[in-house]
């Protein structure tokens, strides 16, 4: 598979290491908008560049017949103009927040464990995060969706940094060190307390689903997303 890399940062040098690894060929690195881009020499592009970037990156991929795996974050108000030149162009494109697949078994698990307590007004539940001081934004996009899984399958109607009522679930963002990232939840009630957490050891596992969610998209037409790379119902 030859890979096109848009944004070749931390995330996308350890993509190609992976990459490799795997087999595959980097026939691109492009971390400048201005630089030319040879599309036909691509199967895949993956996208880990900016905010500003993303958007025409991606579009531009699906004009050209190029499907697309992006975890940028910081776009997604133009994510619904995306899926329409996706489908319009009918090329393929799955985002996420995060590519780890533990992650986004945690994302699945979040929900079940949702759809469990949603009933039980005596837990009121919190989360937390903590990544490296490196990482400026808070809370992640990892603990957004999380939230928003939440939200989806109980009472709660938002989430808000270090503040909570009986409808707003409350994230605590912890920056030190080099944490790679950790995330939990806690349901909590005056006579217990039921907690799931993920914790990331290093980075290399949001580089490896990247490049496995560009190995399962091959030959397809469509958006998708991790759920489907891993069969997740």
């Amino acid at each position: 598979m030859k890979i096109g890399l848009f944004g070749y940062g931390k995330m996308g040098k350890m993509i190609e290491e992976i990459a490799q690894d795997r087999g595959h060929s980097i026939v691109a690195k492009i971390d400048d908008p201005s630089q030319d881009v040879d599309y036909v020499s691509m199967d895949v592009a993956i996208d880990f560049s900016t905010p500003e970037a993303a958007f025409e990156n991606i579009t531009k991929c699906f004009k050209n017949n190029v499907p697309v795996i992006s975890g940028t974050t910081g776009w997604l108000d133009k994510y619904s103009d995306a899926i329409k030149i996706c489908e319009d162009n009918k090329s393929a494109f799955i985002y996420a927040s995060n590519f780890s697949l533990g992650v986004n078994i945690f994302f699945e698990l979040n929900k079940q464990l949702a759809k469990m307590m949603a009933g039980l007004a005596q837990y009121n539940v919190s989360m937390e995060e903590i990544h490296h001081t490196q990482k400026l934004d808070a809370p992640s996009g990892t603990a957004i969706t999380l939230a928003e899984g939440i939200i989806e399958n109980t009472a709660y109607e938002n989430w808000k940094l270090d503040e909570s009522d009986n409808k707003t679930i409350s994230i605590k963002s912890i920056r030190e060190g080099m944490v790679p990232g950790t995330h939990s939840i806690a349901y909590a009630s005056s006579v217990d307390t039921i907690e799931i957490k993920h914790e990331a050891h290093n980075r290399e596992g949001f580089a490896l689903g990247a490049v496995i969610a560009s190995e399962w998209i091959q030959g397809k037409t469509g958006v998708f997303s991790m759920k489907d790379v891993l069969n997740l119902s």
